[in-house]
């Protein structure tokens, strides 16, 4: 082999294997505490002044549990529904009032709602913020997913500023 032909395979594997190391990590951002509390108190006051008492959960891009807020009279089911619903919308990468929707009964999809910790209901909500996953918040208690719902949406809305950076 010549030695013209060694230096240019050498600079190809170099190439190749600075390409692969690049690829061996990433940087992901996360939410810090004071910015998952602010939502999850956002989320509350809503519900409180709509004239609900719920428990908001607040969880990061894995799945773990950052905020727990639980009103005076929120049932106590709903601290484990509140949590199960922002793991769902982060574990499946969906709210979960479409989750609800596509895993109706008769759909392909349906067996999902069988597995351990899923609600296919409404009140699951992803947080996002300059195109990528950051967690999921979960409202349960009001009298409805949807209502669930509007208050998870307030509480992402009081951190949306700082999150799309």
């Amino acid at each position: 082999m010549s030695k013209a032909r060694m230096i240019v395979l050498a600079g190809i594997a170099l190439a190749i294997g600075t390409a692969w190391a690049q690829d061996a990590t990433y940087a992901v951002r996360l939410l810090t505490p004071e910015t998952a509390l602010k939502a999850a108190q956002a989320a509350l006051v809503k519900c409180r002044s709509d004239g609900y008492q719920v428990t908001v959960a607040v969880v990061d891009r894995a799945g773990v549990t950052q905020v727990v807020l639980r009103d005076r009279f929120a049932g106590p089911h709903t601290v484990r529904m509140a949590v199960d619903k922002a793991w769902t919308a982060v574990s499946f990468r969906t709210n979960t009032t479409d989750l609800a929707r596509a895993t109706q009964a008769g759909s392909p999809q349906s067996a999902i709602r069988n597995r351990p910790r899923v609600v296919a209901g409404g009140g699951g909500i992803m947080i996002e913020g300059a195109g990528a996953l950051l967690g999921g918040i979960g409202v349960s208690g009001a009298p409805g997913g949807d209502r669930d719902d509007g208050c998870a949406r307030a509480g992402i809305a009081a951190i949306q500023d700082s999150l799309d950076f």
